[in-house]
């Protein structure tokens, strides 16, 4: 494990490689799983907010499962959590062509919204747990990212440069600079 401030970053994020291939995993991440992406306690009001500016971009299956459920809940481990499809979608998943995509993210790319999507979402495969003071970035390893893993060893693109724009988002850009030069002094061992 690496500290850099108050984040407790996992080897893996600085030693493997990653670039997302949405053509070869059909955006598996947004429909398989045990539950819905981790939502953060302050994101639920701002989707609440959202919606208005989301909805328009939502399959209608979403819809009424939106208007059903809602769109989170608490899972077991009393985490919060996107409300998911009995299929295992996201109630923010459109089809489209055969891949999953983001209803919220749609919007924000039609500027729309200006959130962009919930943080969880934009670190993957990065999950972040917060632990007392500490925030711990941990790598999840996910079969259905193997062309990711293969895409990233082919074009030599470590974890956290994929995510710069989703780290730089969560934690700031002089957090971000602090770990690439930790990310490079790592490399140097």
């Amino acid at each position: 494990m690496i500290i850099v401030g108050k984040v407790i970053v996992a080897e893996p994020i600085l030693e493997r490689k990653f670039a997302c291939q949405l053509d070869s995993c059909k955006g598996a991440c947004c429909v398989q799983g045990d539950s819905g992406a981790p939502l953060l306690e302050e994101e639920l009001e701002i989707i609440r907010d959202e919606l208005p500016k989301i909805k328009p971009f939502m399959s209608k299956e979403g819809i009424e499962l939106l208007e059903e459920k809602g769109f989170y809940e608490t899972d077991s481990e009393g985490d919060l959590g996107t409300v998911c499809r009995p299929s295992g979608e996201c109630v923010f998943v459109n089809m489209e062509n055969g891949i999953a995509i983001c209803a919220i993210e749609k919007a924000y790319y039609a500027k729309e919204t200006w959130f962009k999507k919930p943080i969880s979402c934009h670190l993957y495969p990065i999950r972040a747990r917060q632990y007392g003071d500490y925030i711990a970035l941990n790598y999840h390893h996910w079969d259905i990212c193997s062309a990711a893993c293969k895409a990233g060893e082919e074009m030599k693109v470590p974890v956290y440069t994929f995510l710069h724009d989703a780290l730089v988002r969560k934690f700031g850009p002089s957090w971000y600079r602090e770990l690439v030069e930790v990310a490079q002094a790592w490399e140097k061992r």
